[in-house]
């Protein structure tokens, strides 16, 4: 990979070849891959990237930290669209407002992006086995990114991870064990079983390569947005990998004069369970927080990306905004009405944190925002359907038609 220098650490600042399987520094300290930006600047230029048919994460080659003959994983991953919601952006009070729908992707949420990256890089590895612990996307993301390419999968997850969740990765084909304990217990066990039989490890803030796939979705929303760089960009936090693989691709594209200023971020997490953004507000050191939050895809106590995704916050001036879950049901709701967007409850708590911050007044009129909706709807439908409430039930009968939407108050037009 001449267009990678080597993978730093974030904490003593000790460098190692980028290998394939590359982990963690020898300090404990999480890894930051550092590109070679004048050599990719010789080969990647806007209008390059304007004529490459290419539709997925992999148009991004230059900015990834893959051999040149590794190939495309096989599913689709990436390339999620980009709404502009005037309606919505009106409503909350904004100047303009765009959600980014990567329940999109192949096994329904953003995580497909650090999953994909995995088993190309498992691949350059020669592994034939990946696992990875997870609260159930990356689970799931896994386990279908690598049934495609043919590789086997052991999957930690604590007990609590939605059924529709699992579902996914027992139809995957995943060898699942369900961890009777918190998210970090879970994690725990899946480590010591990966050094035990050497399986290919794709656990967050573990393998450096997961936050160069999440990364991806920072240079699509940037191209989508044909370079015109937002006031900022909202996402839902709970490991921290995701929000600092955000700012590395904004920083990325900055690097190589794709746009001329990086926007800042703003770090949504459960009021329930929010560990990193307590850190910032506080301004003291983060510490363990119990996992109380239906919104179990950031529902993580002892986030494994700390370090990436409090420098992220901080060098971007970021916001951090804190969510009850009423409120992050009610966001699910207000995506759906006004946006026809399914997002699971972590997946719209970027956007519940918007409507936060609009109402606070700390961002408006003047302001464009992007908002992140990491996971579809249909991950979690039992938060769904208890938010929604019970459909109109009748024998088939005019009548009764006409007396159930007189009780709802439904005029004559069903309106």
């Amino acid at each position: 990979m001449k267009h990678v220098k080597y993978g730093k650490c974030v904490r003593c600042g000790k460098t190692y070849a980028a290998v394939p399987d590359l982990t963690t520094c020898e300090c404990g300290g999480i890894l930051d891959i550092i590109y070679d930006y004048e050599s990719i600047k010789a080969r990647l230029t806007k209008e390059v990237l304007a004529n490459r048919a290419e539709r997925s994460m992999w148009r991004y080659r230059e900015l990834l930290p893959i051999e040149e003959t590794t190939a495309p994983t096989p599913l689709r991953v990436g390339w999620s669209p980009l709404y502009e919601e005037p309606r919505l952006a009106q409503q909350l009070g904004l100047g303009r407002l765009f959600v980014k729908d990567d329940g999109q992707n192949p096994t329904a949420s953003l995580k497909d992006r650090a999953s994909a990256m995995a088993v190309a890089k498992a691949r350059e590895a020669g592994a034939r086995v990946i696992a990875c612990s997870s609260t159930g996307n990356a689970a799931s993301s896994l386990a279908g990114n690598a049934a495609a390419a043919g590789l086997s999968t052991y999957i930690f997850v604590p007990s609590r991870a939605p059924k529709g969740k699992v579902a996914q990765l027992m139809t995957f084909g995943a060898t699942v064990i369900s961890v009777q304990g918190s998210y970090e217990e879970t994690f725990e066990l899946s480590k010591q079983a990966i050094d035990k039989w050497g399986w290919y490890n794709r656990n967050a803030a573990i393998n450096p390569y997961l936050s160069e796939g999440k990364k991806t979705v920072a240079l699509e929303i940037m191209e989508q947005l044909n370079w015109e760089v937002p006031d900022y960009i909202a996402i839902s936090v709970g490991d921290g990998c995701t929000i600092a693989g955000l700012w590395k691709g904004l920083k990325d594209l900055h690097a190589i004069g794709f746009i001329d200023r990086l926007p800042r971020l703003i770090s949504a997490q459960a009021a329930g369970c929010c560990p990193l953004n307590r850190a910032i507000e506080s301004g003291m050191p983060w510490e363990p927080m119990e996992e109380n939050t239906l919104a179990d895809s950031i529902a993580v106590g002892v986030p494994r990306n700390a370090e990436k995704a409090l420098m992220a916050i901080r060098e971007s001036g970021g916001l951090t905004v804190n969510v009850t879950d009423e409120e992050i049901m009610a966001a699910q709701q207000l995506l759906g009405r006004t946006c026809g967007v399914f997002g699971e409850p972590a997946g719209v708590t970027g956007t519940a944190g918007v409507k936060k911050l609009c109402e606070a007044g700390k961002i408006g009129r003047d302001d464009t925002v992007v908002s992140v909706v990491t996971g579809n709807g249909l991950k979690d439908v039992a938060n769904a359907i208890a938010a929604c409430g019970d459909p109109i039930t009748i024998p088939s009968d005019m009548n009764r038609l006409l007396a159930a939407f007189a009780g709802k108050g439904i005029g004559a037009e069903g309106v």
